[in-house]
C-alpha cells in the first residue's frame, strides 16, 4: 500500500502551500547563511509532524493561514533542535547527508540553529493565536528538557521503563502532541477534541519512537546485523530494558551499566544486542507499539467521523508503526 500517497490525499494543495511557505522561511541573501540554510533545506524528510497538523485542521474545519504559520512554526523549532542536537552529540550525519556541523563548524551550526529557531517565533506570531504560541512556547521548554533528562538518564543507574517512557514523553511524543493539538487550535476546536487530539498525538509519537529504537538493534542497509548506536551514546531503549528485568541476568546487567558509564565495547554492545533479541526484547518492544497502535485506532474509530481524514489518519498511523526506515 502506497500510504504516503493516501495520508497526503485529503491536504495536498495545503501540504505544498506548507512546503513553499516553509522553503522560503529558510533563505536568507546573505551567502553563508543562505549557504547553509539551503543545506538543511535539502534534507527534508517526509514531513510527517506537518501533515498530522494539517489533518487535523482539515478534520475540525479548514487549513487557515493560522494553521500554515504554525506548522511551519512547529516544523523550524524542530528543525532547529536537530541542529543544535547534533552540536551536542558530535554527530557528523543527519538523515544520511553531513550535518551542519560536521559540513561547517560548531560555531555556525549554533548560529544557524538560533537563527532557525527565531524564525520559528516569527512564524508561531503570525499565528495571532495565543493558544498556539502557548503551545509551542511550552513545546520548546519541553524539549529542552527532554534532552537534558536523556543526557542525566545516561549517569543515573536505574534502568526502567519509566524512565524510559519519561524520556519519550518529553522529546518525541511531545513534538507529535503539538503537531496535532495545534492543528485542532488553529480552527477553534473545543477543548475536549483538542484534548483528544493530542493524545492520539501522544500515541503516534510514542509509537514512532519505539519504531526508531528497534531499527538500532539492525543494520539498516542488512536486516540482522547489529548495529546499536545508541549503547555508544549511552542509551538503554525498551528491548534490552525488557532482556534485562525479565531475566535479571547479572552479567547483561553489568554491560549494560557499562553502557551508561560510556566504557562499552562494541564487541560487549554486540553481545547485548544479541541478548536482547534472544530473550524477547524485540518482541515486547514490537508488542507496546501494537497496543498504543490499538489506542491511536480507538481514536479514529470512534471520534473521526469524515471518511477521507479516518482513512488518511489511518494510513498515518501504519505508516509510521510499519516503517522500514
Amino acid at each position: 500500500m502506497d500510504y504516503l500517497s493516501t495520508i497526503r490525499q485529503p491536504i495536498h494543495s495545503e501540504l505544498n502551500e506548507f512546503i513553499e511557505l516553509f522553503n522560503e522561511s529558510l533563505s536568507h541573501t546573505d551567502g553563508l547563511l543562505n549557504q547553509v540554510l539551503s543545506h538543511v533545506r535539502q534534507r527534508a524528510g517526509k514531513r510527517m509532524r506537518p501533515m498530522l497538523t494539517l489533518l487535523m485542521a482539515k478534520y475540525f474545519g479548514a487549513v487557515t493561514s493560522s494553521t500554515l504559520h504554525a506548522a511551519v512554526g512547529l516544523e523550524l523549532l524542530h528543525t532547529a533542535s536537530l541542529v543544535h542536537d547534533d552540536v551536542v552529540d558530535e554527530s557528523a550525519e543527519r538523515r544520511g547527508q553531513a550535518s551542519v556541523n560536521a559540513e561547517y563548524n560548531n560555531k555556525v551550526a549554533v548560529l544557524t540553529g538560533d537563527y532557525i529557531l527565531s524564525t520559528a517565533l516569527l512564524h508561531v506570531n503570525y499565528t495571532h493565536n495565543e493558544a498556539i504560541v502557548k503551545t509551542i512556547g511550552e513545546l520548546g521548554r519541553t524539549l529542552s528538557n527532554g534532552e537534558i533528562l536523556q543526557l542525566s538518564n545516561i549517569q543515573n543507574q536505574a534502568i526502567s521503563e519509566k524512565i524510559y517512557y519519561d524520556v519519550i514523553k518529553q522529546k518525541t511524543a511531545a513534538l507529535f502532541e503539538a503537531c496535532a493539538e495545534v492543528g485542532a487550535l488553529s480552527t477553534g476546536a473545543d477543548a475536549v477534541a483538542t484534548e483528544k487530539a493530542r493524545k492520539f498525538g501522544h500515541n503516534i509519537g510514542t509509537i514512532f519512537q519505539i519504531r526508531d529504537d528497534i531499527f538500532d538493534y539492525y543494520d539498516t542497509t542488512d536486516i540482522g546485523k547489529p548495529t546499536g548506536n545508541d549503547m555508544l551514546e549511552g542509551k538503554l531503549t525498551l528491548p534490552v530494558i525488557y532482556a534485562l528485568k525479565s531475566t535479571g541476568d547479572e552479567t547483561m546487567m553489568k554491560l549494560a551499566h557499562k553502557v551508561k558509564q560510556g566504557s562499552v565495547s562494541n564487541d560487549e554492545i554486540a553481545q547485548l544486542v544479541q541478548f536482547t533479541k534472544a530473550h524477547g526484547g524485540i518482541e515486547y518492544a514490537d508488542k507496546r507499539m501494537w497496543e498504543f497502535h490499538a489506542e491511536a485506532m480507538n481514536y479514529l474509530e470512534n471520534d473521526i467521523e469524515n471518511d477521507e481524514i479516518r482513512t488518511s489518519l489511518k494510513a498515518y498511523l501504519d505508516f509510521v508503526i510499519e516503517r522500514k526506515k
